[in-house]
């Protein structure tokens, strides 16, 4: 509910009054004409000229912020396709397909480039069936990706987020920490 205010000088305060939905469309109905009028009335060019250039301002801002948006969509989308692709269908061919020239790798027990992640991947995947990766959050600022995974590894379960540099279109930098969901927690928060 919105109040509007009113002045009782005999009671030196404001008084609070609610404003009904159709007042308040009015009243805005009211505020709208009352600007246009004050737009026509001054000199019309100048205005027409300036308020065009906001108009224009505000729409390169916008578009610019849709493009953002769009790019950051686009970086989630590639980071979950090649999440699913190697790491649920356990096909190599994602590291070319996904990952540039270039692949700087912070897990210590990986060298970086994409050799040495096919030379990896070749191990841990052997004998392991192809499965469904259970998304828990997935998340883009700029140019990084963060993926939040439920895992198994063996009978354990194993919480996974991994970070990801996106340049050109491919990944070239990648962040990762696992850490296993313990049978009892010291407090009631699930892990996902």
């Amino acid at each position: 509910m919105e109040f509007s205010h009113s002045f009782a000088p005999e009671h030196g305060r404001i008084i609070l009054k609610p404003v009904s939905f159709l007042n308040m469309k009015i009243l805005k109905s009211a505020l709208l004409a009352f600007f246009g009028m004050m737009l026509f009335s001054c000199n019309r060019h100048e205005v027409d000229a300036s308020v065009q250039t906001h108009i224009d301002s505000l729409n390169m801002k916008i578009q610019m912020l849709s493009d953002s948006l769009s790019q950051l969509e686009n970086n989630k989308t590639l980071v979950a396709n090649f999440y699913q692709e190697l790491f649920g269908n356990k096909d190599s061919a994602a590291i070319d397909k996904y990952i540039g020239s270039t692949y700087i790798q912070h897990n210590p027990a990986l060298p970086d480039g994409k050799e040495a992640l096919k030379k990896g991947v070749s191990i841990w995947f052997k004998g392991q069936p192809k499965e469904k990766i259970d998304i828990q959050h997935l998340g883009a600022d700029g140019n990084l990706v963060y993926i939040h995974t439920k895992a198994k590894m063996g009978p354990k379960t194993v919480s996974v987020i991994d970070i990801f540099r996106i340049e050109n279109g491919k990944i070239v930098e990648h962040w990762d920490v696992l850490q296993d969901v313990p049978i009892k927690s010291a407090n009631p928060h699930p892990m996902f």
